[in-house]
């Protein structure tokens, strides 16, 4: 499955922020990467589509998709009623491999892919193994019944504690089952990036 091979921590410097999540490279270096280092944080102002560019590559990397899949997302919900940043916002985090993190069966969205891709996850009983599969409300997400796929699972829910699970979704942790209870909204996203600049870069 296409997927993003690149380095991590550099696009995590590149926007300031923890794209990929925490990282002790970018506490130790909070500025953009270079030979320059620090005195390249001092750049000439980023233009209009530059601030725009930014915000749209932000979302991307999040979830890990490449561009042609994140502009699929944007066109499907260009088509939807409503507003179309939110929309698309609740598509991505609809995404079966976003569901799997932020249960916290995986301790970051590759790692969760990489479940889903291996065949450890479960949607109301059935085999998915396509990270794209897009989750409903009402949907049973849980874990294969084998020791392996549990003994995973269970290593990364200790270590995703202090990650809590969002109130759109409902987690057992005896039972390593959880439900998707209703779509999120913008407030249970809290997205890195603003979604109105990307829906205004491909708008143009």
């Amino acid at each position: 499955m296409a997927r993003y091979k690149g380095p991590r921590v550099r696009i995590s410097r590149r926007f300031g922020l923890p794209i990929f999540g925490a990282s002790k490279y970018l506490e130790r270096r909070g500025y953009p990467p270079g030979v320059h280092g620090p005195k390249s944080a001092r750049r000439r102002k980023v233009s209009e589509y530059g601030a725009h560019l930014i915000e749209k590559q932000k979302l991307r990397y999040q979830y890990g998709l490449l561009e042609r899949q994140f502009r699929r997302m944007f066109e499907i919900a260009a088509k939807r009623r409503g507003n179309t940043g939110e929309t698309l916002l609740q598509l991505l985090e609809m995404r079966l491999d976003n569901v799997v993190f932020r249960i916290g069966f995986a301790t970051t969205r590759p790692f969760a892919r990489q479940l889903v891709n291996h065949g450890h996850v479960r949607v109301n009983g059935r085999k998915v193994n396509i990270a794209s599969y897009n989750v409903k409300p009402g949907d049973v997400i849980e874990v294969k019944a084998v020791v392996a796929s549990q003994t995973i699972v269970s290593q990364s829910l200790e270590s995703a504690q202090i990650r809590p699970v969002p109130e759109w979704i409902s987690f057992s942790r005896d039972t390593m089952r959880a439900q998707v209870m209703r779509m999120p909204t913008r407030q249970d996203i809290q997205p890195m990036a603003n979604e109105q600049m990307v829906v205004e870069f491909y708008s143009r």
